[in-house]
């Protein structure tokens, strides 16, 4: 079992940064790829961003790329979420998310098994 506890959502700024943690609870955290997606008012959840177990592979969605950074440090079973340049676009639940690691990146929220409470991102104009 995995238990994810995000933290580190608030009210930020257009054009500013925030950062999002997830701790995982999990004995091997290294062998899990991890993920953000988020799901804003009235709209379905959608990807944001993941990272293979080794931090070696990334993806993100069109909508964060070049603004978002995502890492992980398997020392402290925690994976990162560097949100920059931000707009109000970008205010929505943020989701962390777990799977085992495949040798390839996944994207779709249907195959990560394990799930954080949320944390609440608001973006002011």
């Amino acid at each position: 079992q995995v238990q994810l506890t995000e933290s580190g959502g608030g009210l930020g700024q257009a054009g500013g940064s925030l950062r999002l943690s997830c701790a995982a609870s999990v004995r091997s955290f290294s062998s899990y790829t991890m993920a953000w997606f988020r799901q804003a008012p009235g709209q379905e959840r959608e990807f944001v961003a993941a990272i293979g177990w080794t931090g070696g592979k990334v993806d993100y969605s069109d909508s964060v790329k070049g603004r978002f950074t995502i890492s992980r440090d398997n020392a402290k079973n925690t994976v990162y979420l560097d949100m920059d340049s931000l707009k109000p676009e970008d205010t929505a639940v943020y989701y962390c998310a777990a799977r085992l690691a495949t040798p390839y990146i996944i994207s779709r929220q249907y195959e990560y098994d394990y799930w954080g409470q949320g944390t609440q991102v608001t973006v002011s104009s």
